[in-house]
């Protein structure tokens, strides 16, 4: 049974915070910009589409998943981003909504507060899925939002 708006759909937050050596406003730029998701979650292979309307952006990214180690699918989704700087230089946020085909529903948010010179970030996902669902792509998503802060702190920490 797909998705439906307003129907009495099984749901789950998941909260992770973590601390990154980058300031809030490297991270912000990072994470409000489209392109910077490919490799950012493991599954996001590809990003296009990209349309600007104010301060949100909407596009399409390209989810990968393999199955049996040999079979391809790319799961195109819907992407809606807002970023919120209005806080800098102590604090920001980019949130936003996700579409799957699959009938998941995915609002995000990224909570970017200054700690030192570095930062902390809180990344909250809240899924919505159709029946039967929701148990895997909690642990999909948490596999995904655990990666995502390695890559994150990777890709930004500069060496002492």
């Amino acid at each position: 049974m797909p998705y439906r708006e307003g129907a009495e759909v099984p749901s789950t937050e998941l909260k992770h915070s973590f601390e990154i050596a980058a300031p809030p406003e490297e991270v912000f730029a990072h994470l409000a910009e489209p392109s910077h998701y490919v490799g950012l979650s493991p599954l996001v292979v590809a990003v296009r589409d990209v349309r600007r309307d104010g301060g949100t952006v909407h596009y399409t990214a390209v989810e990968r998943f393999r199955f049996l180690g040999v079979v391809r699918h790319d799961n195109l989704i819907d992407v809606t981003l807002a970023a919120a700087s209005d806080g800098l230089p102590y604090s920001a946020e980019v949130s936003g909504e996700v579409r799957s085909p699959g009938g998941v529903r995915m609002s995000y948010r990224f909570v970017i507060d200054r700690d030192g010179a570095g930062s902390v970030v809180t990344d909250t996902l809240r899924l919505r899925t159709p029946l039967g669902l929701l148990r895997f792509a909690a642990s999909q998503a948490r596999k995904v939002q655990r990666s995502r802060a390695r890559v994150l702190k990777n890709r930004l920490t500069r060496p002492a």
